[in-house]
């Protein structure tokens, strides 16, 4: 193939977007004017996407560092529905999640990629670092697959009136295909999920049976250990791999 047909490299801009969305420290904020230029240097976007990924780059280098962690905190890890850990929108707490986080693990392995520590193989910004890797077409290819979870996190991000969602859209943008919010059913709360059930509810006799009558039998299930924070795993700089 000649290079006139080689399709165009997406590798900078893929490492940008896995870039703004880590955790938005002092560190991964101090590399936002370079990933800016970065974006304006490969132009794999259309100008509308770029503007849009412009406005969040600037909004996250005035906001404040304190608010603007905060923000981040209660926007990824506080429900499913945003959540940047990809088996979780397909696999939840199933099974099936422990051989698949292995088999990307292994996948990462092979080329050569190493996750940070405490770093899941399913982290979007992770999963990106290793698309980067890819020839453009196989990268295409790999987003499209993911298509249908970039689609519902863009839903979600536009139903919170986020500017992060502009970094879903480019994704999909990437993929070759529309950005279509998915409606989802309706979740808990991670805080009401994980609450402690009420077990005598101050003695009440409501729900008790009468004399002679058989009682039911409510078996409540044990209160969950809460999740560790995800906030902290973002790899900031656009130009390393998954690992500085």
């Amino acid at each position: 193939m000649s290079a006139l047909n080689s399709p165009p490299s997406i590798s900078k801009t893929l490492r940008v977007l896995a870039a703004l969305l880590g955790y938005p420290d002092a560190v991964m904020r101090g590399y936002l004017p370079e990933m800016s230029a970065l974006l304006c240097e490969e132009c794999a976007l259309s100008p509308s996407r770029g503007s849009e990924l412009h406005a969040l780059i600037d909004a996250l280098q005035r906001g404040d560092p304190l608010q603007t962690e905060a923000a981040y905190v209660e926007l990824f890890d506080r429900g499913r529905a945003t959540s940047l850990h990809l088996f979780e929108h397909v696999h939840g707490d199933s099974r099936e999640r422990g051989p698949a986080m292995i088999d990307l693990g292994q996948t990462y392995e092979k080329a050569g990629l190493i996750l940070a520590e405490g770093e899941l193989p399913d982290y979007l910004p992770a999963v990106l670092e290793f698309v980067s890797t890819q020839p453009p077409d196989a990268a295409k290819a790999f987003l499209g697959e993911m298509a249908h979870i970039l689609n519902a996190l863009f839903g979600a991000l536009q139903r919170r009136n986020s500017p992060y969602a502009s970094v879903l859209g480019a994704l999909l943008d990437l993929a070759g295909e529309q950005a279509r919010p998915i409606v989802p059913v309706a979740e808990e709360s991670l805080d009401e999920s994980w609450a402690e059930p009420v077990v005598f509810d101050g003695c009440s006799v409501r729900g008790q049976g009468q004399p002679g009558q058989t009682q039911a039998i409510h078996v409540v299930q044990p209160l969950q250990p809460p999740r560790p924070s995800r906030a902290t795993s973002a790899q900031a700089n656009p130009q390393s791999g998954v690992v500085a």
